[in-house]
């Protein structure tokens, strides 16, 4: 085959430095999804929804095949994170936590993951990140070690 062809549907998970709630302004958090947008097409993936809470975001996308994902969730933190310190001294030491969760999607569960994301601050209003972090991974079948995933 002379075409190389791919849908890869990722979720990524991940929080702001100890859950701080630094996201509390919804204007930023629109700005901050909008850049994250950006910086996901500089990469060639297409960004599906992106979406969060004061202390978390969620980026649904359709992956590239040609960057890894180490190397783009890496660019949307640091660039994400630039960006948030240039919007005033309250986020001088704005930092994302050093992890991340990336969860392969079907295309048949593309539906409930977009209403999912979409309806974050309803969720939260009963789950906390580390509940909703914890299902995520036993979802995917992810082994995670307590002590070092909170961050």
């Amino acid at each position: 085959m002379s075409q190389t062809l791919s849908n890869v549907l990722i979720h990524f998970v991940y929080s702001t430095k100890n859950r701080g709630v630094w996201l509390k302004d919804a204007g930023h958090r629109n700005e901050l999804y909008a850049l994250k947008g950006k910086i996901l097409q500089d990469f060639d993936c297409h960004p599906i929804l992106i979406n969060g809470v004061e202390d978390h975001v969620h980026i649904f996308c359709d992956f590239t095949r040609n960057y890894t994902i180490k190397k783009v969730i890496g660019e949307l933190k640091t660039g994400t994170s630039k960006w948030l310190k240039t919007m005033g001294s309250q986020y001088s030491d704005f930092h994302w936590q050093s992890g991340y969760g990336a969860f392969s999607v079907s295309q048949s569960k593309r539906p409930d993951l977009f209403r999912y994301i979409e309806n974050q601050e309803e969720h939260h209003r009963v789950m906390s990140y580390e509940d909703e972090f914890r299902r995520l991974c036993e979802l995917h079948g992810v082994a995670i070690d307590e002590r070092y995933v909170w961050d």
